[in-house]
C-alpha cells in the first residue's frame, strides 16, 4: 500500500481487531431477525409459500467448551443454511445443547473429588444434581457465546436443551409408547458394567486398549483350554466344542465327565455348538455365561445355568472360596499358583490383546448379567406393518429415503444394524431423564428384581401416579442417546403433532455431523423417528471427517 492509499484507508495499517467489527455485525444480524424464518416472512424477505429447508444443530455436550471439531460442524452447516436462504427458501437452523448425562456427571464428580475431596454420595442426590446443573449452565453459556463468536446464523429464538421441560415431556411420551407396545422391557441380560463409574454403558461407549498380559493353557479333564482370565473360571462347568470337530467326535452332546478343577472335583457337561471356531487354540473352551457376552449367548441357546463369579466392584464372590473378596487382578496370580500346585497348568505364554475400557472412567469393563431396561429391536410392530425396529432402520436407507454422504458409510451402517442387539437404555447415574416407572412400595426387592410382570404393581405413565406416596420411582436414568434420538422432532414441538414447526420443518433436510456418531446418534434418530412418527428424521446425512491432534 502506498502513502496515498494509506491516507484514504488509514485503518488498513492497524492490526485487525475483531471486537471492533464482529460483535457489532452479529448484533445487527440478530436484531434483523434474518435467522428466524417467521420474521423473514413478516418482513417480506421470504415468501410464506416458499420451499422449506431445515437442519438441527448436533447439540454440543455441556461438558466444557467447543473444540475445532465443533467449529468445523458450525462452519459447514452455516454455509449450507446461508446458501438455502440465498435461494429464497424458508430456512430453519435450530440450535441446542445436550445434557450428555454420564459425560457431564463424570466431569463434575472429578472436579468435586479434586477440589473438595468429596464424592457424590457425600452430598446426596439432590445437592449433587444442583452442582451438576450449575456446571452445565456455565458450560452452556460459554458454548452459546462461542457459537455466536464464530458467526453462526442459528435461530436462537428456538434454542432447545435435551433435559429441558419440553424435551422431558417428549422423552416420557416416547418411553410410555414403547413400554405399552412391548418394545421396552426389563430383564436379566448381559451388559457392559463399569466398576469404577458403577453404571452400565453401551457398546458404543467402550474404548478398546492394547494390553500385554499372560495367556494360560489349563487342563480341564481330558481337554486343554486357553484363557487370559483364570479368575472367572470358578463356575465353569460346561465344555464346548464344534459338532463337526473330528478330534472330539467320541464325545457326545450332553455327556457328563468328572474332573478336578480349581476348588476340587466337579462334573462337567459336554456342549456341541457350531459357533465354536475349530481353528482357534485347541477348538475347545469352557464358558463363563455371567461374565462374557459370547458365553451368555451360548448359555441362552442351550438353556444352561449361569453363575456369578465377581461382584459389581470386580471382587470375587464366595464361589472363589479363599479368594473371596479379593479384586480380580490381585487374585489372578494366586489362582494360577493354586492351579499349578494341582498340576492343572500346561503352559503360560506372553499375550497381547485388546481389552474393553469405559470411555469416561477408563476402567476395565466387566460384563455382568443384570436386571436392566432394554429396547427390543427384533419385535414386530403392528402399526408399522409388523416390521421390527431393525427393519425400519435398514429400510430407511436401503429404500433411498435417506441418502448418506459419503455413500461408503452405507455399508458400515448396514453391518452395524444387522448385528444390532437389544439396546440397554438404563443407567445407574443421577443426572439425566429419570425412568418414568414407579413401583408399589409394598413390593420386595426380590419382586422388583425378578417378578416384575405384575402390572398392577408397576406404573408407567407420562405423569406420576396420583397416590405418589404409595409408590417409589425407578432410581435409574435413561441413556443420553434416548433423548438425543428424539432431537429432530422433539425440538419442533412433538409430541404435539399439530405444532406449526413440526408440520413445516419435519422431516429435516440435512443432518450434518462427524462420521464417528453414525451409530451413537444417527442410527438412533432413525430408530425413534420411523417408529414414533412413521417418517424419516432427515433426507440427507452429510458426514465430515474428524479433526485430531497428536493425542
Amino acid at each position: 500500500m502506498n502513502d496515498e492509499q494509506s491516507k484514504i484507508h488509514p485503518k488498513f495499517l492497524k492490526p485487525y481487531n475483531p471486537t471492533e467489527t464482529e460483535d457489532r455485525i452479529y448484533k445487527l444480524w440478530e436484531e434483523s431477525g434474518f435467522f428466524n424464518p417467521d420474521i423473514c416472512i413478516e418482513k417480506g424477505i421470504t415468501n410464506k409459500e416458499a420451499e422449506t429447508f431445515s437442519m438441527v444443530l448436533p447439540p454440543p455436550n455441556v461438558t466444557g467448551t467447543l473444540h475445532l471439531g465443533h467449529a468445523a460442524t458450525l462452519t459447514i452447516e452455516d454455509i449450507m443454511i446461508r446458501y438455502a436462504r440465498m435461494q429464497g427458501k424458508r430456512t430453519l437452523w435450530l440450535p441446542g445443547t445436550d445434557h450428555a448425562a454420564i459425560a457431564t456427571q463424570t466431569k463434575v464428580e472429578k472436579l468435586l473429588e479434586k477440589e473438595e475431596g468429596k464424592r457424590k454420595t457425600d452430598l446426596g442426590r439432590e445437592e449433587f444434581l444442583k452442582r451438576v446443573e450449575k456446571f452445565a449452565q456455565e458450560s452452556h453459556d460459554t458454548i452459546i457465546n462461542q457459537c455466536k463468536k464464530i458467526g453462526t446464523s442459528l435461530d436462537w429464538s428456538r434454542e432447545a436443551y435435551t433435559l429441558d421441560g419440553k424435551r422431558n415431556l417428549a422423552v416420557r411420551t416416547a418411553f410410555k409408547k414403547m413400554y405399552d407396545d412391548g418394545l421396552i422391557y426389563r430383564g436379566h441380560r448381559i451388559v457392559n458394567w463399569d466398576p469404577k463409574g458403577q453404571t452400565v454403558i453401551s457398546d458404543d461407549e467402550i474404548v478398546y486398549k492394547e494390553e500385554k498380559t499372560k495367556f494360560y493353557y489349563l487342563k480341564y479333564g481330558p481337554f486343554t483350554i486357553g484363557t487370559a482370565r483364570p479368575e472367572t473360571k470358578f463356575g465353569d462347568k460346561y465344555v464346548v466344542m464344534h459338532p463337526k470337530d473330528e478330534r472330539y467326535k467320541e464325545y457326545k452332546d450332553g455327556q457328563k465327565i468328572d474332573l478336578e478343577w480349581i476348588n476340587g472335583p466337579i462334573t462337567a457337561t459336554i456342549i456341541k455348538d457350531e459357533s465354536i471356531d475349530m481353528d482357534f487354540g485347541t477348538g475347545v473352551m469352557t464358558i463363563t455365561p455371567w461374565h462374557s457376552a459370547a458365553d451368555f449367548e451360548i448359555a441362552e441357546k442351550h438353556n444352561l445355568d449361569k453363575e456369578q463369579i465377581t461382584d459389581k466392584y470386580s471382587k470375587l464372590l464366595p464361589i472363589a472360596q479363599e479368594f473371596s473378596g479379593i479384586k480380580i487382578k490381585e487374585a489372578r496370580e494366586k489362582i494360577i499358583e493354586k492351579l499349578q500346585s494341582k498340576g492343572l497348568v500346561e503352559k503360560i505364554e506372553d499375550y497381547t490383546h485388546n481389552v474393553a475400557t469405559a470411555e469416561r472412567t477408563e476402567a476395565l469393563i466387566e460384563p455382568q448379567i443384570m436386571n436392566q431396561w432394554f429396547i427390543n429391536v427384533n419385535k414386530p410392530i403392528k402399526e408399522r406393518d409388523n416390521k421390527t425396529l431393525k427393519e425400519l432402520m435398514l429400510e430407511a436407507v436401503r429404500g433411498k429415503n435417506i441418502n448418506i454422504i459419503p455413500d461408503r458409510f452405507e455399508k458400515v451402517y448396514y453391518n452395524w444394524i444387522e448385528n444390532l442387539r437389544d439396546w440397554c437404555i438404563s443407567r445407574q447415574i443421577w443426572y439425566g431423564h429419570r425412568i418414568p416407572v414407579w413401583y408399589k412400595k409394598s413390593m420386595t426387592n426380590y419382586e422388583l428384581g425378578i417378578t416384575n410382570e405384575k402390572k398392577e404393581e408397576i406404573y408407567c405413565d407420562i405423569n406420576p401416579p396420583e397416590d405418589i406416596e404409595n409408590w417409589e420411582q425407578d432410581s435409574d436414568t435413561l441413556d443420553t442417546w434416548f433423548s438425543s434420538g428424539l432431537w429432530t422432532f422433539s425440538t419442533l414441538g412433538w409430541p404435539d403433532i399439530k405444532a406449526k414447526d413440526f408440520k413445516d420443518y419435519h422431516p429435516t433436510d440435512v443432518l450434518e455431523t462427524g462420521y464417528d456418531i453414525l451409530f451413537f446418534w444417527i442410527a438412533r434418530m432413525i430408530l425413534m423417528s420411523t417408529y414414533l412418527i412413521g417418517e424419516i428424521p432427515f433426507k440427507t446425512v452429510y458426514l465430515h471427517g474428524i479433526i485430531r491432534d497428536s493425542q
